[in-house]
């Protein structure tokens, strides 16, 4: 598509609604069947809107003292947590925008939370520690510090929590917080991702680098060159392929076979600022990525990583995150003025 752009709409984006909310729109998603897109701001205001008109259904304002730092949506229930700089999590019904569960995990932020697969357990870290809750908001166990600030989180399947901070991946057991992996490498990990199958473990580093462990074997490999730190990753829902930012451009790596040592991988070249977002749709090969310059660029893309630029869209600042509807029939952006777009997004 030669003359795709980013200036207006086009390609498979189609245009759908629009909202604001108070602050910077720093995080959010789709409820499980996308009947709303539920957004936290860094005011520290949560919202709702209605998935199809983008219609108010409610709006919670300054909830989280100091702003709200990461959301996540229950997998199987019409819920989801916040996380804030206030040190608490709060747990949230959808519909009525009402809190049933307020947890004080510490005194410090907590800059990220994450349910288990089954729902069963909440994750959350503050500082140097990661904390592991029940439905009840129960604390089931709590970790030692770790060396620096965790960086990350991230469920492997419903047996294992993943944290990233300096140095080191550990794999905790979810119902104990027993040590079950540790993989070591000298560094500061920003970000992280793992593959569906919980074997690759991908990371991001100060250094401008992606490093990655295969768990089976803790075999580890790194991928240098980029231009900033890689603090966006994502792999596609087969763990065929890694999407990573750290540029201007999209670096995707094939693992098909023996890749990605010794591969060329693919470069997607639309936008004209870093890359701070990327997500893929739940099925088939399509990729979103979002920048700087305020664009978002639907991808299509092989099993070895190359791809062509399908769709192309603006929106007014910075992209903060994209969220695709579970259907994937819809793409929503976040953005630093604190706006909430969404696109239809076609064949």
């Amino acid at each position: 598509m030669p003359d795709l752009n980013v200036d207006a709409p086009g390609g498979v984006l189609r245009p759908g609604w629009s909202a604001s909310v108070g602050d910077y729109a720093i995080a959010g998603g789709w409820t499980l069947r996308g009947e709303a897109l539920v957004v936290g701001d860094a005011a520290g205001g949560v919202y709702a809107f209605e998935g199809k008109s983008g219609a108010a259904i409610w709006a919670q304002r300054g909830v989280h003292e100091g702003g709200v730092l990461a959301l996540a949506i229950h997998p199987n229930r019409p819920a989801f947590a916040t996380a804030g700089q206030d040190g608490r999590v709060l747990v949230w019904n959808v519909a009525e925008g009402r809190v049933s569960l307020a947890v004080d995990v510490g005194s410090d932020w907590v800059e990220n939370v994450a349910w288990s697969p089954d729902g069963r357990w909440l994750a959350a870290s503050c500082s140097r520690q990661v904390h592991a809750y029940g439905a009840d908001g129960v604390r089931v166990w709590r970790s030692d510090d770790h060396p620096s600030t965790v960086s990350a989180i991230a469920w492997s399947g419903t047996e294992e929590l993943a944290t990233a901070c300096y140095g080191r991946v550990t794999f905790f057991d979810a119902s104990t917080g027993n040590l079950r992996q540790k993989l070591e490498w000298i560094g500061s990990l920003v970000s992280m991702v793992l593959s569906p199958d919980g074997d690759i473990v991908a990371c991001g580093s100060q250094d401008n680098s992606v490093h990655f462990w295969r768990r089976s074997t803790e075999q580890d490999s790194m991928m240098s060159g980029y231009p900033a730190k890689p603090s966006a990753l994502a792999f596609d829902d087969t763990g065929t392929l890694l999407a990573t930012g750290g540029g201007e451009a999209v670096t995707v790596w094939s693992f098909r076979g023996s890749g990605p040592e010794g591969t060329r991988p693919g470069v997607l070249e639309q936008h004209v600022e870093t890359v701070t977002t990327l997500a893929f749709a739940r099925r088939g090969m399509r990729l979103a990525s979002g920048a700087r310059d305020g664009g978002v660029v639907v991808w299509s893309l092989g099993r070895d990583g190359q791809g062509d630029a399908i769709g192309a869209a603006p929106v007014a600042d910075v992209v903060g995150a994209l969220h695709w509807r579970p259907d994937g029939r819809a793409l929503a952006a976040l953005d630093a003025q604190g706006g909430a777009t969404v696109w239809r997004v076609g064949d």
